[in-house]
């Protein structure tokens, strides 16, 4: 963890408000587990104040990050002074937020304007970013209190977290472990309670991978709710932002701070109604659909066995569940060959000579910009025209059932110092990369899906259950994930840390 400084900030009256007033201050343990709309609303009726809340997840950060390294960028005194003027815009009787007060981190990839803007690179390390991505501007706008960056791997290129610049991300259950990528600083800062919401950025499942691996929310929302900023290319349509919570609610209340038309985004929809993300909402007649695998390939049968214990909870709560795939083949070779390569070989077009880099950056990234100078325009466009396919497929097997169900990952969190897992070792890269993921099928359709916590391994390891709903039904996927919720609460369930 990078802080700039580790004084404290007391505000104005020499204490905080809280204390002030006689009650006790909210310690860092007493914080790590509240939710962003307890937060919120605690703030709003006058039980907490913004620097009381601040001074509490400064401590808790400082005291936990040391030993998980999911903050790159933590400033103290800043954080302490952001959350002061929130407090005298309350005082002042100004309209609160609907996140006033409310602790969160974004991933060292979007863009903070003054921060660091690295690219996750050794040889980017000082370069600073000049503008807030919109996502930014908005969760401030709304009241948020940002704590500063989360790690991920060079580029995001991968579904772990480490690099030469920063290092590796622990997971908060198990120690020296993978906590997934590539937004795994996030996913790690809220399961270890540093903060409730943090920001995370998904090319292939960079929200869900971490979100499942660490035991947290994650979602991938529908291109163009959300306006993105993250390549130079606009017009992308792989790689999307979302929210990764400790729960559904704070899921949908982050998701709809974030979502709506912007001008720099041309693929930006606008706003809608916000989803519907709580117990009350019925999933009872919905036919569910759970598919083992997604045609992805082998999937742990530890996990295959977790995955297909907790999608009986939709059976509990009225839904019909059959088990079955979409007969859209294996979408590997064309993720690859039409999204993933040429994708990060251009958008990550930085050095003139990448085998140089070598030593700096990863040395797989190095061979991902190499296969891109030989892939042809023929290879790209037979692979994007896998991807309509598979799509049509997608939209006409979806007019059967109101959710496609599956495991997140074909594995739980597996050792730092594997890449891929175990039976992936000697695959090739495109596999070691691809071959455990159930979550970039969703990428390519560009359709929502959210991962919420399914159960743990006998080893204590999280486990995600992925669900996904239909192009643009962003609600029914929150509603869904959190009626499962309701039947199979999670927010107990605290990392021993």
């Amino acid at each position: 963890m990078t802080s700039t400084d580790s004084t404290t900030t007391a505000p104005a009256d020499g204490g905080t408000a809280h204390a002030s007033a006689g009650r006790p201050p909210l310690t860092a343990d007493e914080y790590a587990w509240l939710s962003a709309t307890q937060i919120a609303a605690r703030i709003a009726d006058g039980e907490l104040t913004a620097v009381e809340v601040a001074e509490a997840a400064c401590a808790r950060i400082e005291e936990i990050d040391p030993a998980l390294n999911a903050y790159v960028f933590f400033d103290r005194a800043q954080v302490l002074r952001d959350a002061a003027d929130l407090d005298a815009k309350q005082a002042s009787g100004a309209p609160l937020g609907p996140l006033h007060g409310v602790p969160f981190a974004i991933k060292s990839l979007t863009s903070v304007a003054g921060l660091p803007a690295t690219h996750a690179m050794k040889p980017f390390a000082h370069e600073l970013a000049e503008r807030d991505a919109v996502v930014v501007t908005r969760l401030k706008d709304a009241g948020g209190l940002f704590t500063g960056l989360t790690n991920a791997p060079e580029a995001g290129y991968y579904g772990g977290t480490d690099g030469h610049l920063y290092g590796p991300t622990h997971n908060p259950w198990k120690s020296g472990h993978t906590a997934g990528g590539s937004s795994g600083g996030s996913a790690a800062a809220v399961a270890a309670g540093m903060v409730p919401l943090a920001e995370g950025a998904d090319g292939a499942g960079s929200v869900r991978i971490p979100a499942a691996m660490c035991g947290v929310v994650g979602l991938k929302p529908s291109l163009g709710r959300i306006p993105h900023s993250l390549l130079p290319a606009s017009y992308e349509t792989w790689v999307f932002h979302g929210p990764l919570t400790r729960t559904v609610a704070d899921a949908a209340l982050m998701y709809d701070v974030m979502a709506g038309f912007d001008p720099s985004d041309p693929l930006s929809l606008p706003a809608e109604p916000t989803p519907r993300a709580d117990a009350a909402t019925s999933v009872a007649g919905w036919r569910v659909a759970y598919s083992p695998d997604l045609h992805v390939g082998y999937v742990d049968p530890e996990v295959a066995r977790i995955c297909r214990e907790a999608v009986a909870a939709f059976e509990e709560l009225g839904a019909t569940v059959t088990e079955a795939t979409p007969d859209w083949g294996q979408p590997e070779q064309a993720m690859w060959e039409g999204i993933w390569v040429p994708g990060f070989a251009s958008d990550y077009d930085v050095f003139p000579d990448w085998r140089a880099m070598s030593g700096q950056v990863d040395d797989r990234l190095i061979e991902i910009h190499e296969q891109g100078a030989t892939l042809t325009a023929v290879e790209i466009s037979r692979a994007q025209v896998f991807r309509s396919k598979m799509y049509a497929t997608f939209t006409e097997f979806m007019r059967e059932y109101d959710l496609l169900v599956s495991p997140t990952l074909a594995s739980a969190a597996f050792p730092l110092s594997q890449f891929a897992p175990s039976w992936l070792e000697d695959a090739p890269l495109r596999s070691q990369l691809l071959g455990w993921l159930l979550t970039y099928p969703y990428n390519m359709l560009t359709s929502p899906a959210i991962t919420v916590p399914a159960g743990f391994t006998e080893d204590g390891r999280p486990v995600g259950l992925q669900i996904a709903a239909r192009h643009r039904a962003d609600g029914d996927a929150l509603a869904a994930a959190a009626a499962f919720e309701s039947v199979r609460p999670w927010s107990a369930a605290h990392p021993a840390l």
